[in-house]
């Protein structure tokens, strides 16, 4: 074995060793290994990486000299050698992360070429002086701008005079002359730039390359993309040095990117791009405008012929789409790159179907390769098919769905915009990894160049954004912060459409409609639905999102949150009168009116749910969320003294400040709330109660079937607080059965959301038929912090700064709060055998939480509606990888 800690030649990897040889890596040693014609190659392992982030930047002992081991052993086996002005070595240096990570550095070409290796190269090549030339001045521009961090423009305006003096329109175009003195040019420009000229020794320029590849691990764009998908910041990236082979040789060479099957609808058909006479970035960059995969079989018929097979080969060795990247080099072919293919989520459910349905692959592996996140896009909204306006330009379809927003040309502005809540465009010529942040943020992307395997389509597709790229019709003016398509001009934040499913884009806003679940759909979560152990159920607080989450899948409601229906506007003047009342006959009077509009509320939910059960949580917030603001009051009152308004008013005016003076709490959301304020004012639950068994039997008389009722109470620390909790509700339910002569089953439980309720789970246990785990607010008490002010605060420099991995708002902070979920099933369950347990918190709904709720046993997890169907998918992915 000719490997190190810190470096492995390609024969000794494969595609298990993912984690230290990165995803390009190891997939390059896969394809070697099973005989792909690729490159000779060398990794620098991500352990390389991690031990030089660890030192601020500093090498780690003995990682040059395992590097020039690497570099030795290459140069034997290919009987070249870097910087040999007879027989020169030219390599590739890339980034290769253990996930495909948009954000990372660029790749530097032909590294080893110099003025001194120019002549060799092209006698190499059978004389071509024009391919060595064009392959320096490449490096040159490559080099300076990734490693030496020279602006782009200055080597693409050099080169956009040279065509203009020369009156050609493509780089190809250039002769051998030409492209001699635009390397002269390129490293004047670039001396000029640095203040010196750079190093022309090879074997430095390879150090250097390599540390930047360390380096952009780290750089912002990087960090954005991984804190967007958890991605954890100590992987570290492998860096992959190989040689070169040459798709700019001639008309006998040519580069090419390719996916087994279309990454945005999923069919089985070639879907791919390529170059005659082009260097692999020429084709992801945008460059040049790339032409059809399928036009290959024209100019390179045998290349063709050996890429599909190699296509095919690959997707059943992997039983997933690849993503390859290809060069053929005087006619010969060879692989550069295999990975699975980020893909939209509908092309992600028709490829599983497809693939299980071929037999390549088991339902299980395949429910494996679906990511419940991106679900997500299946149900966001997209264009009305009958809106009957015309587009003003198409380009490619290369992100699927529809985005309406304001044009935005800088990528700064759209993330800015976008977190302030503004629906954006981000329109740029082609988009770089440096545009990660504005993606991310914008609703849609418009390029005027690019194909369909460009950056901007490839990251739209893996973050579900709709792109249309390639759009030629159009000019980009970013100084003047202006579009024009067909004469008319767009400036910022004018509105437009795209449909990134049909490559149209329409100078106006239109109308979306709601998404369509289509059958690969139904039949993969079908698949998810008989895998997972734990249940589905939906937050819901009225009819209409009840019936939406029954449509979605739930399986009933874990929490319907009832103050919702309190702060409807016809029902808070009777609720003020209710907190206003002067003694108890007033407060009943108050809560009397009420009861029937409860009813009504839990009827419609009901009605939607029948058959399925439905948690109510009883009243949960403090009162004084039901009156009008302390400071607005006390101004209100205040002008009244001073006009002189009328005495009735004013009257009504002081009596409603000092009830909300009286309720007024320094912390109320850890004050007089939840059971506390049913323990002082005991008539609303037990109006409650009558609402809910009411609206119960109204049901199940009118439909011959009801819910399975679960009676829910808020915020209990003490089991004396729901023991006493719980008598009233069955007391008022009793005295509503008895009086209509009905039988109904129901259950009453507690939600745990308080470290003490955890830690005395068991206690607690005695009196409650079922445990729900309110993570939102456990987390805000095990942590000690309050959500909005955390967020609004110091909570992402935190994240930023590694102190914490992620908002444990968003994703379940597994150690703490989790370890206070374990510790309250285990104690509840060890009191009450078989004790149901779910979750109502948002993090029901977030698939990197349901993993944890699958391995603490809970029973079923509760979420937004719209999160159904993603928490179904993570269900079943957490069963399968438990």
């Amino acid at each position: 074995m000719t490997h190190s800690t810190y470096v492995y030649d390609l024969a000794d990897g494969d595609a298990s060793m993912r984690a230290l040889l990165g995803g390009k890596g190891a997939g390059v040693a896969e394809m070697a290994r099973l005989g792909v014609p690729v490159p000779d190659a060398f990794t620098v392992t991500t352990t390389a990486c991690v031990e030089t982030m660890n030192r601020g930047g500093e090498w780690p002992e003995g990682l040059w000299e395992d590097i020039e081991g690497g570099l030795h052993r290459l140069e034997e086996r290919t009987g070249l050698k870097l910087g040999d002005p007879e027989r020169p070595l030219l390599v590739s240096v890339r980034s290769g992360a253990v996930q495909s990570m948009p954000g990372m550095m660029d790749t530097i070409l032909n590294l080893g070429v110099s003025a001194e290796t120019v002549p060799a190269l092209a006698k190499l090549a059978n004389g071509n002086e024009r391919f060595a030339w064009d392959s320096y001045r490449r490096f040159i521009q490559m080099y300076g701008e990734v490693v030496e961090g020279i602006e782009p423009h200055i080597f693409e305006d050099a080169l956009a005079a040279m065509k203009v003096d020369r009156g050609v329109d493509q780089d190809t175009d250039l002769t051998a002359d030409d492209l001699k003195e635009l390397v002269e040019q390129f490293k004047k420009l670039a001396s000029d730039a640095l203040g010196g000229a750079w190093t022309n020794d090879p074997k430095e320029q390879l150090r250097r390359a390599v540390d930047a590849v360390f380096q952009s691990w780290q750089n912002p764009r990087a960090e954005i993309y991984r804190r967007a998908n958890n991605i954890p910041a100590s992987l570290g990236t492998a860096v992959n040095v190989m040689q070169m082979v040459f798709g700019n040789r001639g008309d006998d060479s040519a580069t090419g990117v390719c996916f087994t099957r279309n990454p945005s609808t999923g069919a089985k058909e070639l879907y791919g791009e390529f170059l005659v006479n082009a260097q692999g970035e020429d084709v992801v960059a945008g460059i040049r405008t790339p032409k059809p995969l399928a036009e290959m079989h024209e100019v390179l018929p045998e290349a063709y012929d050996q890429l599909i097979a190699t296509m095919n080969r690959m997707e059943a060795h992997y039983k997933d789409v690849q993503d390859m990247e290809f060069t053929v080099e005087g006619g010969q072919l060879y692989l550069l790159q295999t990975r699975n293919g980020k893909r939209t989520a509908a092309a992600a459910l028709k490829i599983a179907r497809d693939m299980v349905e071929e037999g390549l692959t088991t339902r299980e592996e395949a429910l494996k390769k679906i990511e419940p996140a991106q679900i997500d896009q299946l149900l966001h909204p997209a264009l009305d098919t009958s809106h009957g306006a015309t587009p003003v330009t198409t380009g490619l379809p290369a992100s699927p769905g529809a985005a309406v927003g304001g044009v935005v040309f800088d990528a700064d502005v759209a993330a800015e915009r976008g977190q302030n809540g503004e629906d954006v465009v981000l329109v740029r010529f082609e988009t770089t990894p440096d545009d990660i942040h504005g993606v991310i943020q914008a609703k849609g992307v418009l390029t005027a160049h690019g194909g369909m395997t460009s950056h901007a389509a490839v990251v739209a597709r893996g973050m579900g954004r709709p792109c249309v790229a390639g759009a030629q019709g159009i000019r980009i003016n970013p100084a003047e912060k202006t579009l024009e398509i067909e004469g008319k001009i767009y400036h910022e934040g004018d509105v437009i459409t795209l449909d990134g499913s049909t490559g149209e884009v329409f100078g106006e806003g239109l109308p979306l409609v709601p998404p369509q679940l289509g059958e690969d759909f139904e039949t993969v979560v079908g698949w998810a639905d008989d895998v997972r152990r734990m249940g589905v159920r939906a937050n819901a607080d009225n009819a209409t999102d009840a019936a939406k989450a029954r449509e979605l899948g739930a399986q009933g409601i874990g929490l319907c949150r009832t103050e919702h229906m309190f702060m409807a506007a016809d029902r808070l003047p009777a609720v003020r009168r209710m907190i206003l009342a002067d003694n108890d006959d007033e407060r009943a009077a108050a809560l009397e009116e009420i009861l029937p509009m409860q009813q009504a509320d839990f009827e419609g939910i009901f009605e939607a749910m029948a058959g399925l059960p439905v948690t109510v949580r009883l009243l949960d917030p403090p009162l004084h969320e039901f009156m009008p603001d302390l400071v607005e009051q006390s101004l209100l009152v205040q002008r009244l003294e001073l006009t002189g308004g009328d005495a009735a008013e004013l009257e009504q005016a002081r009596k409603l400040l000092g009830s909300i003076k009286k309720l007024h709490e320094q912390n109320p959301m850890l004050g007089t709330r939840g059971c506390r304020l049913a323990m002082l004012y005991p008539e609303i639950p037990a109006m409650q109660a009558r609402a809910i068994a009411r609206a119960a039997l109204a049901v199940r008389e009118r439909k011959g079937e009801t819910v399975d009722v679960e009676i829910m109470i808020p915020l209990v620390a003490y089991a004396e607080e729901l023991k006493r909790q719980r008598a009233i509700v069955e007391e008022a339910i009793a005295e509503e059965l008895q009086a209509a002569g009905q039988e109904l089953d129901y259950t009453v439980g507690t939600m745990i959301e308080l470290p003490r309720a955890a830690i005395v789970a068991d206690q607690i246990a005695e009196h409650a038929d079922f445990f729900s785990f309110g993570t939102n607010d456990l987390t805000q008490t095990g942590i000690g912090i309050s959500r909005d002010d955390a967020e609004g605060g110091f909570l992402g420099h935190y994240v930023a700064h590694d102190v914490m991995p992620r908002n444990p708002f968003a994703s379940v902070d597994v150690d703490g709060v989790g370890g206070l979920v374990k510790v309250g099933v285990e104690r509840g369950r060890g009191q009450k055998s078989g004790l149901k347990c779910g979750v109502c918190g948002e993090h029901g709904g977030d698939p990197e939480s349901i993993e944890f709720f699958e391995s603490a046993e809970l029973d079923y997890v509760s979420c937004s509606p719209y999160r159904v169907p993603i928490a179904r998918f993570a269900a079943a992915r957490a069963t399968l990888m438990k």
